[in-house]
């Protein structure tokens, strides 16, 4: 992966987000926290110069009915300065408002239902998803972020007996690495052992969010 030395660290990504917008680009991603490295060395290594970055707080997939209303007040916020404005969020728990926000405010964001999906590539997450509904899923990040975003908020550090009560009816955790990083699949095999859980590691690189930023990356300026 590229160096990524300047982005803040994971828990300013989770807690913060990021502005990492340099103003003399014409296309605004507004990104979710947990994307941040992905996005960034998809941009350096195919050199979209013209591409700047501002990432929400990860943390909002712990409360995803406040996605859309956030996305919404930073495209507000940054709609005169950008030619074109696109949205790295897949529907994230938003039940479908973000989407409708979204169409309203004429901006595209990543299709599908979250970044399990998109990672995975959303045709091959469909016919899967049949297959693995006993599944729970972890990228790169939340394997590095694995006690904010699913040990502490779901009482673990506190409750450890709440653990068969909540993952009692899955059966495996499927790692969808982005990267070859050893040292990531040791962890996220150890978050496996920590739910009870079988632990497959997949690597997915970044599926559908490349093709996605590709597309986003040559289109014209919009004429709305």
């Amino acid at each position: 992966m590229t160096n990524t030395s300047a982005l803040p660290d994971d828990d300013t990504l989770t807690r913060e987000g990021a502005d990492l917008r340099d103003d003399r680009s014409r296309i605004l991603l507004i990104a979710c926290g947990a994307l941040a490295r992905e996005i960034l060395d998809l941009r350096e290594r195919n050199g979209w110069s013209h591409m700047d970055v501002t990432c929400l707080p990860a943390i909002l997939h712990v409360h995803p009915e406040r996605i859309t209303a956030a996305v919404e007040e930073a495209v507000a916020k940054h709609r005169g300065r950008y030619a074109q404005i696109f949205v790295v969020y897949a529907d994230c728990g938003t039940g479908g408002l973000l989407e409708q926000a979204c169409a309203r405010l004429g901006v595209e964001m990543v299709k599908g239902p979250h970044c399990y999906s998109f990672f995975e590539g959303n045709d091959r997450f469909t016919k899967i998803a049949e297959e693995e509904f006993t599944a729970f899923y972890l990228t790169d990040f939340l394997v590095r972020q694995f006690d904010a975003f699913v040990w502490k908020p779901m009482g673990f550090d506190r409750h450890p007996e709440l653990i068969p009560m909540m993952f009692g009816n899955y059966t495996k955790l499927v790692y969808q690495a982005q990267t070859d990083d050893p040292a990531l699949t040791a962890k996220a095999r150890a978050c496996a052992d920590r739910l009870g859980l079988s632990f497959e590691r997949r690597f997915t690189g970044y599926g559908d969010l490349e093709t996605t930023l590709a597309r986003w990356s040559a289109s014209p300026p919009s004429s709305c």
